[in-house]
């Protein structure tokens, strides 16, 4: 299955169904289910208080983990790209382009070395599995804040 590597804390919004939008520089055509992986730096701060600020202005900022305590260097759930666009009214939104992800959910930790853009991890989640855990997002209310 693909991964795609992102910073702390961004993979952990976006694997816990907060984080709607991946920001890159490029588009894709990509759709479907991706793995996110948490690269091996610790979150800096800047993306720390950015996260904070975002998550404080919709009500949420008591669910944010310390900065020291997020998963790094490995595999920590899954997503699914919808689109791909140049612009959102989301707060996670900050360009050029973005990524529009639903059902985010987190998985047991894999630990694993990223790579640059999409890459294969050999790690294979079965369709039975994947819709399980969509609907675990359902009955939690999770999957997006747009």
């Amino acid at each position: 299955m693909k991964a795609l590597s992102i910073r702390q804390p961004w993979a952990w919004l976006i694997a816990n169904g907060y984080k709607d939008i991946e920001n890159r520089s490029w588009r894709t055509k990509y759709r479907g289910p991706v793995l996110i992986h948490a690269s091996a730096a610790k979150p800096s701060l800047p993306d720390f208080s950015a996260a904070l600020g975002i998550m404080g202005g919709l009500g949420l900022l008591a669910e944010m983990p310390s900065r020291d305590s997020f998963a790094r260097g490995g595999i920590v759930g899954i997503t699914t790209i919808t689109d791909s666009v140049d612009t959102s009214p989301s707060p996670w939104f900050f360009g050029p382009q973005g990524f529009i992800l639903a059902d985010g959910r987190p998985l047991p930790f894999l630990p694993m070395k990223g790579k640059l853009s999409f890459f294969e991890t050999g790690v294979e989640i079965s369709p039975d599995t994947y819709r399980d855990l969509i609907a675990s997002n359902i009955r939690r209310g999770v999957g997006g804040l747009s």
